[in-house]
């Protein structure tokens, strides 16, 4: 796939076409289902032992051919109302949400704590680190959103890159470790303590 994808960015390069790389909204999802590699359950203690690589290609290539096809269908695809395909995209949207750490700790400022789930960062932060981390987060969010409706909206590239320097003044707030937790690079469910 990747040998497709490059081959093709470099055929674009050549003729002067924009780059485009076709693929679905819940592809990552798909890879999370199809490519499991450890176990998601074990006993307290014990490493979670190698499972092995499910992959398969049939899910992708039907997708595409179906999306293909329906340059062909455009008469039978007038016949479905924009309420429905609204709710298609507002559930794929909001069904993407789950698993994003940021997500997650915003749903924690609604959540008494003795129905918190047992995240790693909650284990190693203090709660309200974690709620001024995300308060931070939501802000920078805000005002993005709220500078990008505006007739400044040309600077809304300058501004993710400030994000950058927020990011770094947060040093002076939070420890290393509390970042490490808070804002790795590594996914949650990579973690093993």
């Amino acid at each position: 796939d990747l040998l497709v994808v490059a081959m093709m960015v470099g055929v674009c390069s050549v003729m002067g076409l924009p780059w485009f790389v076709a693929a679905t909204v819940l592809s990552i999802t798909h890879v999370n289902s199809s490519l499991q590699v450890e176990a998601v359950s074990s006993a307290p203690g014990e490493q979670p032992r190698f499972l092995g690589i499910r992959e398969q290609r049939v899910t992708g290539l039907m997708i595409f051919v179906l999306m293909g096809c329906s340059v062909f269908l455009t008469s039978l695809l007038k016949f479905i109302p924009m309420p429905v395909l609204y709710g298609i995209f507002l559930d794929m949207g909001v069904s993407s949400l789950r698993g994003m750490q940021f997500f997650d700790r915003l749903k924690l400022f609604a959540m008494p704590v003795k129905h918190q789930p047992d995240l790693i960062y909650l284990r190693h932060v203090p709660l309200r680190k974690v709620h001024l981390f995300t308060t931070i987060q939501l802000l920078c969010l805000v005002l993005l959103w709220v500078i990008k409706e505006t007739r400044f909206a040309i600077i809304v590239p300058m501004l993710v890159l400030a994000l950058v320097f927020v990011r770094k003044v947060m040093d002076f707030w939070f420890s290393k470790r509390e970042l490490s937790f808070l804002d790795d690079l590594m996914p949650e469910g990579k973690k093993k303590k």
